[in-house]
Protein backbone atom coordinates (compact mmCIF):
# COMPACT_ATOMS: atom_id res chain seq x y z
CA UNK A 1 0.00 0.00 0.00
CA UNK A 2 2.53 2.42 -1.28
CA UNK A 3 0.52 5.59 -0.89
CA UNK A 4 0.16 5.00 2.83
CA UNK A 5 2.95 6.52 4.90
CA UNK A 6 3.69 6.30 8.58
CA UNK A 7 5.76 8.91 10.39
CA UNK A 8 5.82 10.61 13.77
CA UNK A 9 6.02 14.29 14.52
CA UNK A 10 7.41 15.32 17.88
CA UNK A 11 7.03 18.86 19.19
CA UNK A 12 9.88 18.83 21.64
CA UNK A 13 9.89 22.51 22.58
CA UNK A 14 7.75 25.55 21.77
CA UNK A 15 8.19 26.29 18.07
CA UNK A 16 10.29 23.19 17.38
CA UNK A 17 8.77 20.05 15.88
CA UNK A 18 10.58 16.93 14.74
CA UNK A 19 8.91 14.88 12.01
CA UNK A 20 10.21 11.33 12.30
CA UNK A 21 9.72 8.71 9.59
CA UNK A 22 11.35 5.44 8.62
CA UNK A 23 13.02 7.03 5.62
CA UNK A 24 14.17 10.25 7.23
CA UNK A 25 12.96 13.23 9.17
CA UNK A 26 12.28 16.90 8.96
CA UNK A 27 12.49 19.76 11.40
CA UNK A 28 9.74 22.38 11.60
CA UNK A 29 10.81 25.65 13.17
CA UNK A 30 8.78 28.66 14.23
CA UNK A 31 5.52 29.52 15.98
CA UNK A 32 2.12 28.13 15.04
CA UNK A 33 1.11 29.30 11.57
CA UNK A 34 4.61 30.45 10.61
CA UNK A 35 6.74 27.33 10.48
CA UNK A 36 9.66 26.72 8.14
CA UNK A 37 9.94 23.01 7.39
CA UNK A 38 13.19 21.37 6.35
CA UNK A 39 12.08 18.24 4.50
CA UNK A 40 11.98 16.43 1.20
CA UNK A 41 8.33 17.23 0.53
CA UNK A 42 8.39 20.97 -0.07
CA UNK A 43 5.49 23.21 1.00
CA UNK A 44 3.01 21.69 3.44
CA UNK A 45 -0.32 22.98 4.79
CA UNK A 46 -2.19 21.28 7.64
CA UNK A 47 -5.89 21.80 8.34
CA UNK A 48 -7.75 20.24 11.26
CA UNK A 49 -11.06 18.40 11.01
CA UNK A 50 -13.23 19.96 13.76
CA UNK A 51 -14.12 17.60 16.56
CA UNK A 52 -12.20 14.61 15.25
CA UNK A 53 -8.59 15.14 16.27
CA UNK A 54 -7.65 14.48 12.64
CA UNK A 55 -5.76 16.69 10.23
CA UNK A 56 -5.53 16.98 6.47
CA UNK A 57 -1.97 17.71 5.34
CA UNK A 58 -1.48 18.83 1.75
CA UNK A 59 1.92 19.16 0.16
CA UNK A 60 3.12 21.47 -2.58
CA UNK A 61 4.68 18.66 -4.59
CA UNK A 62 3.34 15.14 -5.05
CA UNK A 63 4.51 12.11 -6.94
CA UNK A 64 3.44 8.57 -7.58
CA UNK A 65 2.82 6.10 -4.87
CA UNK A 66 6.01 4.96 -3.20
CA UNK A 67 7.42 1.44 -3.29
CA UNK A 68 5.28 -1.28 -1.75
CA UNK A 69 7.89 -2.42 0.73
CA UNK A 70 9.34 0.79 2.11
CA UNK A 71 6.29 3.05 2.13
CA UNK A 72 8.86 5.87 2.48
CA UNK A 73 9.15 9.34 1.05
CA UNK A 74 11.04 10.23 -2.11
CA UNK A 75 14.19 12.24 -1.73
CA UNK A 76 14.19 15.86 -2.81
CA UNK A 77 15.74 19.21 -2.18
CA UNK A 78 15.03 20.51 1.34
CA UNK A 79 13.37 23.84 1.85
CA UNK A 80 15.74 26.55 3.01
CA UNK A 81 15.05 27.37 6.68
CA UNK A 82 14.78 30.81 8.14
CA UNK A 83 16.80 31.82 11.19
CA UNK A 84 16.69 28.88 13.57
CA UNK A 85 14.49 29.67 16.59
CA UNK A 86 15.54 26.33 18.06
CA UNK A 87 18.73 28.00 19.32
CA UNK A 88 16.69 30.06 21.77
CA UNK A 89 14.74 26.99 22.87
CA UNK A 90 17.95 25.05 23.46
CA UNK A 91 18.84 27.54 26.17
CA UNK A 92 15.84 26.40 28.18
CA UNK A 93 17.25 22.85 28.07
CA UNK A 94 20.75 23.72 29.30
CA UNK A 95 21.52 22.73 32.89
CA UNK A 96 24.03 24.96 34.64
CA UNK A 97 26.94 23.65 36.71
CA UNK A 98 25.17 23.84 40.06
CA UNK A 99 21.94 22.49 38.65
CA UNK A 100 23.80 19.44 37.35
CA UNK A 101 25.21 18.79 40.82
CA UNK A 102 21.72 18.12 42.18
CA UNK A 103 20.10 16.57 39.07
CA UNK A 104 20.03 12.75 38.86
CA UNK A 105 22.13 11.36 36.02
CA UNK A 106 19.16 9.88 34.16
CA UNK A 107 17.22 13.14 34.28
CA UNK A 108 20.31 15.03 33.14
CA UNK A 109 20.64 12.64 30.17
CA UNK A 110 16.97 13.23 29.31
CA UNK A 111 17.40 17.02 29.29
CA UNK A 112 20.59 16.79 27.25
CA UNK A 113 18.85 14.49 24.77
CA UNK A 114 15.97 16.93 24.34
CA UNK A 115 18.42 19.80 23.82
CA UNK A 116 20.30 17.92 21.09
CA UNK A 117 17.00 16.94 19.52
CA UNK A 118 15.89 20.58 19.42
CA UNK A 119 19.04 21.31 17.41
CA UNK A 120 18.44 18.47 14.96
CA UNK A 121 21.36 16.38 16.22
CA UNK A 122 19.40 13.15 16.31
CA UNK A 123 22.32 10.79 16.78
CA UNK A 124 23.64 12.72 19.77
CA UNK A 125 20.13 13.00 21.17
CA UNK A 126 19.70 9.25 21.07
CA UNK A 127 23.11 8.73 22.70
CA UNK A 128 22.01 10.90 25.64
CA UNK A 129 18.55 9.35 25.85
CA UNK A 130 20.01 5.86 26.11
CA UNK A 131 21.13 6.96 29.56
CA UNK A 132 17.57 7.96 30.45
CA UNK A 133 15.61 4.89 29.37
CA UNK A 134 14.84 3.94 32.99
CA UNK A 135 12.60 7.04 32.92
CA UNK A 136 9.31 6.41 31.14
CA UNK A 137 9.59 9.64 29.14
CA UNK A 138 13.18 8.78 28.24
CA UNK A 139 12.21 5.31 27.01
CA UNK A 140 9.30 6.78 25.06
CA UNK A 141 11.40 9.42 23.30
CA UNK A 142 14.32 7.06 22.72
CA UNK A 143 11.90 4.60 21.13
CA UNK A 144 10.71 7.21 18.66
CA UNK A 145 14.26 8.23 17.84
CA UNK A 146 15.16 4.59 17.23
CA UNK A 147 12.31 4.51 14.71
CA UNK A 148 13.77 7.55 13.00
CA UNK A 149 17.18 5.90 12.90
CA UNK A 150 15.58 2.79 11.34
CA UNK A 151 16.33 0.74 14.45
CA UNK A 152 12.92 -0.87 14.85
CA UNK A 153 14.22 -3.84 16.85
CA UNK A 154 15.74 -1.44 19.40
CA UNK A 155 12.57 0.67 19.50
CA UNK A 156 10.25 -2.21 20.40
CA UNK A 157 11.45 -2.92 23.98
CA UNK A 158 11.65 0.80 24.75
CA UNK A 159 8.09 1.41 23.61
CA UNK A 160 6.88 -1.72 25.38
CA UNK A 161 8.40 -0.35 28.57
CA UNK A 162 6.65 2.99 28.06
CA UNK A 163 3.35 1.16 27.45
CA UNK A 164 3.73 -0.78 30.71
CA UNK A 165 4.49 2.42 32.62
CA UNK A 166 2.07 4.67 30.71
CA UNK A 167 0.72 6.31 33.86
CA UNK A 168 4.13 7.99 34.30
CA UNK A 169 4.26 9.38 30.78
CA UNK A 170 4.68 13.17 30.56
CA UNK A 171 6.22 13.68 34.00
CA UNK A 172 9.56 15.05 32.80
CA UNK A 173 8.15 16.80 29.75
CA UNK A 174 5.90 18.73 32.13
CA UNK A 175 8.71 19.38 34.59
CA UNK A 176 10.80 21.11 31.92
CA UNK A 177 7.90 22.84 30.17
CA UNK A 178 8.15 20.77 27.00
CA UNK A 179 5.08 20.11 24.86
CA UNK A 180 5.17 16.73 23.11
CA UNK A 181 2.85 15.96 20.21
CA UNK A 182 3.00 12.82 18.11
CA UNK A 183 1.42 12.79 14.69
CA UNK A 184 0.46 9.56 12.96
CA UNK A 185 -0.44 10.17 9.32
CA UNK A 186 -2.29 7.15 8.02
CA UNK A 187 -1.82 8.58 4.54
CA UNK A 188 0.32 11.49 3.40
CA UNK A 189 -2.64 13.82 3.86
CA UNK A 190 -4.29 12.64 7.09
CA UNK A 191 -2.80 12.69 10.55
CA UNK A 192 -4.07 11.95 14.05
CA UNK A 193 -2.34 13.98 16.73
CA UNK A 194 -1.78 12.40 20.15
CA UNK A 195 0.25 13.21 23.23
CA UNK A 196 2.48 11.03 25.42
CA UNK A 197 -0.21 8.51 26.34
CA UNK A 198 -0.93 4.82 26.14
CA UNK A 199 -2.61 5.41 22.77
CA UNK A 200 0.41 7.21 21.34
CA UNK A 201 2.80 4.60 22.69
CA UNK A 202 0.81 1.71 21.24
CA UNK A 203 0.57 3.41 17.86
CA UNK A 204 4.34 3.85 17.86
CA UNK A 205 4.77 0.22 18.88
CA UNK A 206 2.55 -0.86 15.97
CA UNK A 207 4.85 1.02 13.63
CA UNK A 208 7.99 -0.49 15.09
CA UNK A 209 6.55 -3.99 14.89
CA UNK A 210 5.49 -3.47 11.27
CA UNK A 211 8.96 -2.31 10.30
CA UNK A 212 10.46 -5.33 12.10
CA UNK A 213 8.01 -7.66 10.36
CA UNK A 214 6.40 -8.73 13.63
CA UNK A 215 2.83 -8.73 12.31
CA UNK A 216 1.35 -10.66 15.24
CA UNK A 217 2.61 -8.19 17.82
CA UNK A 218 1.51 -5.22 15.72
CA UNK A 219 -1.94 -6.79 15.38
CA UNK A 220 -2.15 -7.39 19.14
CA UNK A 221 -1.35 -3.71 19.80
CA UNK A 222 -4.05 -2.58 17.39
CA UNK A 223 -6.58 -4.94 18.93
CA UNK A 224 -5.78 -3.43 22.32
CA UNK A 225 -6.23 0.05 20.86
CA UNK A 226 -9.57 -0.99 19.36
CA UNK A 227 -10.76 -2.03 22.82
CA UNK A 228 -9.62 1.29 24.27
CA UNK A 229 -11.17 3.40 21.48
CA UNK A 230 -13.57 1.27 19.41
CA UNK A 231 -14.95 4.26 17.45
CA UNK A 232 -11.56 5.65 16.36
CA UNK A 233 -11.48 5.45 12.55
CA UNK A 234 -7.74 6.17 12.45
CA UNK A 235 -7.06 3.04 14.50
CA UNK A 236 -9.46 1.14 12.26
CA UNK A 237 -7.58 2.29 9.17
CA UNK A 238 -4.29 1.28 10.78
CA UNK A 239 -5.72 -2.16 11.47
CA UNK A 240 -7.09 -2.60 7.96
CA UNK A 241 -3.80 -1.47 6.41
CA UNK A 242 -1.89 -3.94 8.59
CA UNK A 243 -4.20 -6.82 7.74
CA UNK A 244 -3.94 -6.10 4.02
CA UNK A 245 -0.18 -5.71 4.02
CA UNK A 246 0.45 -8.82 6.11
CA UNK A 247 -2.02 -11.07 4.28
CA UNK A 248 -2.28 -9.68 0.76
CA UNK A 249 -4.89 -11.57 -1.26
CA UNK A 250 -5.88 -13.94 1.56
CA UNK A 251 -9.59 -14.71 1.24
CA UNK A 252 -10.25 -14.81 4.97
CA UNK A 253 -8.49 -11.47 5.40
CA UNK A 254 -10.54 -9.96 2.57
CA UNK A 255 -13.77 -11.09 4.24
CA UNK A 256 -12.58 -9.67 7.55
CA UNK A 257 -11.77 -6.29 5.97
CA UNK A 258 -15.20 -6.15 4.32
CA UNK A 259 -16.79 -6.85 7.71
CA UNK A 260 -14.68 -4.21 9.49
CA UNK A 261 -15.57 -1.56 6.90
CA UNK A 262 -19.19 -2.59 6.52
CA UNK A 263 -20.83 0.60 7.82
CA UNK A 264 -18.31 3.16 6.53
CA UNK A 265 -19.63 6.29 4.83
CA UNK A 266 -17.40 8.64 2.84
CA UNK A 267 -17.34 11.32 5.54
CA UNK A 268 -13.65 12.27 5.73
CA UNK A 269 -10.48 11.27 3.85
CA UNK A 270 -9.91 8.62 6.54
CA UNK A 271 -13.22 7.05 5.52
CA UNK A 272 -12.26 7.41 1.86
CA UNK A 273 -9.10 5.38 2.47
CA UNK A 274 -11.14 2.76 4.32
CA UNK A 275 -13.51 2.49 1.35
CA UNK A 276 -10.52 1.98 -0.94
CA UNK A 277 -9.45 -0.99 1.17
CA UNK A 278 -13.00 -2.30 1.18
CA UNK A 279 -13.03 -2.21 -2.63
CA UNK A 280 -9.67 -3.98 -2.75
CA UNK A 281 -10.98 -6.66 -0.43
CA UNK A 282 -14.11 -7.11 -2.55
CA UNK A 283 -11.93 -7.47 -5.62
CA UNK A 284 -9.91 -10.05 -3.72
CA UNK A 285 -13.17 -11.94 -3.21
CA UNK A 286 -13.95 -11.53 -6.94
CA UNK A 287 -16.98 -9.37 -6.12
CA UNK A 288 -15.97 -6.93 -8.82
CA UNK A 289 -19.38 -5.34 -9.44
CA UNK A 290 -19.69 -4.40 -5.76
CA UNK A 291 -16.14 -3.01 -5.77
CA UNK A 292 -16.85 -0.97 -8.91
CA UNK A 293 -19.97 0.57 -7.37
CA UNK A 294 -18.13 1.56 -4.18
CA UNK A 295 -15.24 3.09 -6.12
CA UNK A 296 -17.51 5.01 -8.48
CA UNK A 297 -19.51 6.46 -5.60
CA UNK A 298 -16.38 7.28 -3.59
CA UNK A 299 -14.74 9.04 -6.55
CA UNK A 300 -17.60 11.56 -6.67
CA UNK A 301 -16.44 13.27 -3.48
CA UNK A 302 -13.20 15.10 -4.20
CA UNK A 303 -13.22 17.98 -1.72
CA UNK A 304 -10.48 17.64 0.88
CA UNK A 305 -9.10 14.48 -0.71
CA UNK A 306 -5.55 14.45 -1.99
CA UNK A 307 -4.72 13.89 -5.62
CA UNK A 308 -2.81 10.71 -4.82
CA UNK A 309 -5.74 9.26 -2.91
CA UNK A 310 -8.09 10.01 -5.79
CA UNK A 311 -5.63 8.47 -8.25
CA UNK A 312 -5.42 5.35 -6.08
CA UNK A 313 -9.21 5.03 -6.19
CA UNK A 314 -9.27 5.49 -9.95
CA UNK A 315 -6.43 2.99 -10.41
CA UNK A 316 -8.32 0.38 -8.39
CA UNK A 317 -11.40 1.02 -10.50
CA UNK A 318 -9.37 0.55 -13.68
CA UNK A 319 -8.24 -2.84 -12.38
CA UNK A 320 -11.85 -3.62 -11.52
CA UNK A 321 -13.03 -2.74 -15.03
CA UNK A 322 -10.35 -5.04 -16.45
CA UNK A 323 -11.52 -7.85 -14.18
CA UNK A 324 -15.14 -7.59 -15.33
CA UNK A 325 -14.24 -7.38 -19.02
CA UNK A 326 -14.66 -3.65 -19.70
CA UNK A 327 -11.27 -2.73 -21.18
CA UNK A 328 -12.42 0.56 -22.71
CA UNK A 329 -13.56 1.93 -19.36
CA UNK A 330 -10.37 0.65 -17.75
CA UNK A 331 -8.31 2.47 -20.37
CA UNK A 332 -10.27 5.69 -19.83
CA UNK A 333 -9.37 5.61 -16.13
CA UNK A 334 -5.75 4.75 -16.86
CA UNK A 335 -5.47 7.62 -19.35
CA UNK A 336 -6.84 10.07 -16.78
CA UNK A 337 -4.30 8.83 -14.25
CA UNK A 338 -1.50 9.10 -16.80
CA UNK A 339 -2.50 12.68 -17.63
CA UNK A 340 -2.29 13.59 -13.93
CA UNK A 341 0.82 11.58 -13.10
CA UNK A 342 2.58 9.48 -15.79
CA UNK A 343 4.71 7.76 -13.13
CA UNK A 344 1.81 6.51 -11.04
CA UNK A 345 2.13 2.76 -10.38
CA UNK A 346 2.40 0.77 -13.65
CA UNK A 347 -0.05 2.93 -15.57
CA UNK A 348 2.34 3.65 -18.47
CA UNK A 349 3.06 -0.05 -18.97
CA UNK A 350 -0.59 -0.98 -18.78
CA UNK A 351 -1.48 1.60 -21.41
CA UNK A 352 1.22 0.18 -23.68
CA UNK A 353 -0.13 -3.33 -23.14
CA UNK A 354 2.83 -4.48 -21.04
CA UNK A 355 1.40 -4.01 -17.57
CA UNK A 356 -0.19 -7.40 -17.01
Amino acid sequence: MGYLRFWRRMKIAPGVTLNVSKSGGSLSLGPRGAKHTISSRGRRTTVGIPGTGLFYTTTGSTGGRAGQASRGRKAGAPAAPAKDPGCAEAGRLTLGFFKRLVTPAGEEAFVDGCRELSQGRYGLALQHLRGATHLTDGAFLAGFLCLKQEQAAAAIPLLEQAAREYRRLGRYFDKYGLALTLSLPITEEIAAHVGPSLRGTLLALVEACQVAGDWDRAHACLQRLRKLEPEDVVILLSLVELLWQANYGNQETCRHIVKLTGNIDNTTPVHTALLLYKARALNGLKMHAAARDILTKTLRRKKGRSRDLMLALRYERALTYEAIGQPRRARTDLEKIYAANPDFEDVARRLSGRGR
